[in-house]
């Protein structure tokens, strides 16, 4: 606006003063910046399908490349989910029975003519003896069901008539059913499964009615699901990346215990019984979660004996508290869960509802799929940083440039060349301004090549990801202000250069022609805008310390190496009543805008090394402050809001 009031109290044509300023206004808006970022997300999960993970929503590359704690699932995930009975360990409570026997009996709490339906059926079942099963009738059945964690049939011996339930689940939902009134009995299951558990070996308890109709406890049958065999670097892989996983199962806290001892992921495992329930009547959260079961939820290595609202409430809590959680889980039971993170990971061969409810579906198995998906999703959030720094710091230089070279530099108050050295007898105009044609170039030539930087190479950062704008814009605004100094230094030395005493003159130069400044500037501010993205690209380093891709260097060749031959080339012409003529006739010229354009770039990213030094000396917007979880910040009261935080390699 204040460009265009200026335009119009000096020039009287209506027309030209504001065809400048709109495609001025235009140039200053980013209109490539939905269009990179973009495309940069798409083809970034295409790279991340190559690594098993099927984006289902594009935004949550950058959850993902921000997650700083995982919660993850065990049998399946930890652990192959490749069960193997073990009839040595199995026990055994009633001396008329085998462990066969008992088999049978878990057998039966199954669907056995139809397809195991979980690993624990298929474990059952392809242990069994198919023609013990056959003198058996199926008169009903309870499925498996996440709140009470056992299954139970209704059956028919055809051989002597009798009709009884059989039921399989969880040792201690077992006990409650079989031994509510039988202490000796309930206190020695839970000796043995303690001790069974302390070796990582899992127990299936089992139990049926008698004439009575009352259950009896009949054994236990054991089975070891061992950790996957990269599981335990994987882990240890992810804590380098600064994220905390931890262990959420359903499973005995003795068997959560023993696995997370073999996976270095930390000994305090908790039972869900210090998590807390949604409201029986409600179905709401408690009030004060964070208060009440932050500390536990963010210092517990893992929870063990979890049911599905529990799983949805550690969540919740962890949310609440400002860290970016990732979920994973293959049920029904899950989907609440999974669509309650900000990253919800459906693992190989889950359920159709998790994974509509999922944002990412694996399609390998195990814990490696998501670690190195991580690490592609920050080098994505990376290469999409780098391009908003650049394009804010082009838009600035780009916008205060030509505000300022408007008001301030007026041709004809500089010394004008002789007379006889005036093109066409014409005098320098009033004031300065570059053709539209010429910003419409710079424009389309650099923002048209930008999409080469969806394939750019990028470094991970080694913390995870949140975006700090107040940071990122300080250090464009560095970027830019560099570019803008250096434009405003040249138009005065060149619009100077037929003074003896101006800087041209004094580096041997002859003066310049008007027409020939026009294409001079054209030259300095498009190889300026482009070298300013070799700087924004490497954060807080100098611009050779993270080399560039070959797409985005050949994209760069493709733009400079036009607006160079443009600005030598461009005809003798008169647009927008401007004189404009190429430097062919004054390559020298051109030879010294390179040159020039070089050595402030050189001198604008040591200022942005400077920037980011200062900003972080002083934790300028908590850029030093760390967006890993961090349990003794909540043990001090103190709520770390790392949604507002920024690892420092962001910008």
């Amino acid at each position: 606006a204040i460009n265009l009031v200026y335009l119009l109290t000096f020039d009287n044509d209506v027309h030209e003063a504001l065809s400048f300023t709109v495609v001025l206004l235009v140039a200053s808006i980013p209109l490539a910046m939905e269009i990179v970022t973009t495309t940069t997300l798409a083809i970034g999960s295409k790279e991340l399908a190559k690594h098993g993970a099927i984006v289902t929503k594009l935004s949550a590359i950058e959850d993902f490349a921000g997650m700083s704690i995982l919660c993850s699932d065990k049998t399946g995930t930890l652990t192959l989910n490749q069960m193997a009975l073990q009839e040595d360990s199995s026990i055994v409570y009633n001396d008329t029975e085998s462990v066969e026997s008992v088999l049978v009996m878990a057998a039966l709490a199954t669907k056995w003519n139809e397809p195991p339906r979980d690993a624990l059926d298929r474990l059952t079942l392809g242990a069994v003896n198919r023609e013990l099963l056959e003198p058996y009738t199926q008169n009903d059945y309870l499925p498996f069901d996440p709140q009470i964690k056992r299954t139970e049939s209704t059956v028919t011996n055809g051989t002597t008539g009798e009709t009884f339930k059989v039921s399989k689940g969880a040792p201690h939902v077992i006990l409650k059913l079989a031994a509510a009134n039988n202490s000796a009995m309930q206190q020695r299951v839970e000796d043995d499964v303690a001790k069974l558990g302390s070796r990582g070996i899992r127990s299936l308890a089992v139990a049926r009615t008698d004439r009575s109709g009352e259950f009896q406890m009949m054994g236990l049958l054991t089975f070891l699901d061992p950790p996957r065999s990269d599981t335990k670097e994987t882990i240890k892989e992810a804590n380098r990346y600064g994220i905390k996983v931890k262990m959420i199962t359903g499973d005995h806290l003795l068997i959560a215990r023993n696995t997370a001892f073999q996976l270095d992921m930390g000994d305090d495992i908790k039972k869900a019984d210090v998590l807390p329930l949604l409201d029986p009547e409600t179905k709401e959260a408690p009030a004060d979660l964070v208060k009440d079961y932050g500390a536990i939820c963010i210092e517990s290595d893992g929870f063990a004996q979890v049911y599905p609202e529990h799983k949805y409430l550690i969540i919740q809590t962890l949310k609440e508290m400002g860290y970016t959680v990732g979920m994973t889980g293959d049920g029904v039971n899950d989907a609440p869960a999974l669509k309650k993170a900000d990253v919800g990971i459906a693992v190989s061969g889950a359920t159709d509802a998790a994974r509509a409810a999922a944002d990412i579906v694996l399609t390998q198995e195990g814990l490696s799929a998501i670690v190195h998906s991580i690490v592609v999703a920050r080098e994505i959030f990376q290469r999409i940083s780098n391009f908003i720094t650049y394009r804010i710091a082009a838009t600035l230089q780009l916008l205060f440039f030509f505000f300022i070279a408007i008001i301030a530099f007026h041709p004809s108050d500089y010394t004008q060349p002789p007379a006889d050295a005036l093109e066409d007898g014409e005098t320098w105009p009033d004031f300065f301004h570059m053709p539209v044609l010429m910003l419409m170039l710079i424009t389309l030539l650099n923002d048209g090549t930008m999409v080469s930087i969806a394939y750019d190479y990028a470094e991970a950062s080694p913390t995870p990801n949140k975006w700090n704008l107040r940071v990122l814009f300080v250090v464009s605004s560095v970027l830019g202000a560099v570019s803008c100094f250096s434009s405003l230094i040249l138009l005065h030395g060149l619009l100077n250069s037929w003074d003896p005493d101006g800087m041209i003159q004094r580096l041997g130069m002859d003066g310049v022609q008007y027409g020939e400044i026009i294409a001079a500037l054209y030259l300095k501010v498009s190889v300026s805008d482009f070298l300013t993205l070799f700087s924004a690209r490497t954060g807080r380093f100098f611009f050779w310390k993270v080399p560039p891709g070959k797409y985005l260097m050949l994209g760069c060749a493709i733009a400079l190496g036009l607006s160079s031959a443009l600005s030598i080339f461009w005809p003798d012409s008169n647009p927008d009543e401007t004189l404009t003529e190429g430097l062919h006739g004054n390559l020298g010229l051109f030879v010294f805008v390179w040159v020039y354009c070089l050595v402030f770039w050189l001198v604008q990213d040591l200022c942005k090394v400077l920037t980011f030094r200062f900003l972080e000396k002083i934790n300028f917007n908590g850029i030093s402050s760390p967006t890993v979880a961090d349990p003794d910040a909540v043990a001090v009261g103190v709520k770390p809001e790392l949604e507002m935080q920024v690892q420092t390699d962001v910008v």
